[in-house]
């Protein structure tokens, strides 16, 4: 079995915890997420099934959104609502405040990771030393926020939907936010709606993939690995020489005008999804590829 499902990951349970129940549904080892969500976070968990584990780090870099509930007047060690209140503030609520410390946070800016994080330091991850009472020194990483939309704000909270690069943590944009208006704030409840071309409406529960597996119906939601590369260029292999070269991973040549860089599907002399493959030089009608992705 191998592509791509998405799973609605509940709340209570790790992405690891995900993988590990999917292994038993499924009956297979080679299984692996792209993109971990907190325990308490709910929402899109794009996971890959054998052969496409090769494209994880792919999805990992899409782009996602989110929808997050913060409280104002307080900040905690894990910058949501399961840790300890480490501060607190009085403020004087005010729209202006909130929408400018929004539009101070959007755009090309930098985060630095917070403890409670997969992150790891010498080969500890972050959380496990927070958890032992260690803090340690956290390299601020540039990330991009595309859109913040308040969907609701009143003086106690707010409710914002955000659109983001790979690498950022919301809950720690939600306490910067807090920091920007001087309120504080801590991060309650936050949901993935998308991952890349994911999203929340085309995702099962692990319930619900049981089920579908006990009545052979889960095939129909698994994505193949080539649809997830619909908008790149196809080129096929139109003989035995090429489809050798094909099988080894060498260059290609194809009477094609793609540009340099572009990347292609390759598909075999069958007609099935073979690799990824990068334009290495593009000239009168002709690209050479190098192989990028071998499936």
């Amino acid at each position: 079995m191998d592509g791509i499902i998405s799973v609605n990951k509940e709340k209570g349970y790790t992405s690891n915890d995900v993988i590990a129940i999917l292994r038993g549904i499924l009956k297979m080892k080679k299984i692996g997420h792209t993109g971990t969500l907190d325990p308490d976070a709910t929402g899109v968990l794009p996971v890959c099934l054998g052969k496409a584990t090769k494209v994880a780090d792919l999805l990992t870099a899409a782009e996602k959104v989110y929808e997050a509930q913060l409280i104002f007047g307080l900040e905690t060690d894990t910058q949501d609502m399961s840790g300890k209140v480490t501060k607190q503030a009085q403020y004087t609520f005010s729209e202006a405040v909130l929408y400018q410390a929004v539009a101070e946070l959007t755009g090309e800016i930098w985060q630095v990771p917070p403890m409670y994080s997969a992150l790891k330091v010498g080969g500890v991850r972050l959380y496990d030393l927070a958890r032992e009472g260690i803090e340690v020194e956290r390299q601020a990483r540039k990330i991009t926020i595309h859109e913040i939309q308040v969907l609701d704000l009143n003086e106690k909270g707010a409710r914002i939907r955000v659109r983001c690069s790979k690498g950022t943590y919301i809950r720690t944009l939600c306490e910067d936010l807090g920091r920007k208006t001087g309120w504080l704030a801590s991060m309650s409840e936050l949901i993935r709606l998308s991952s890349g071309p994911f999203t929340l409406e085309d995702s099962l529960t692990l319930g619900e993939i049981r089920a579908m597996k006990d009545a052979e119906t889960l095939q129909d939601r698994i994505l193949s690995v080539d649809r997830m590369f619909a908008h790149y260029p196809a080129l096929h292999v139109t003989d035995e020489e090429q489809g050798k070269r094909l099988a080894n991973g060498n260059t290609l040549q194809f009477a094609s005008d793609l540009p340099v860089d572009a990347v292609v599907k390759i598909y075999d002399l069958t007609g099935r999804f073979a690799a990824l493959y990068k334009v290495i030089c593009s000239e009168s009608g002709e690209v050479e590829c190098k192989s990028y992705k071998m499936f």
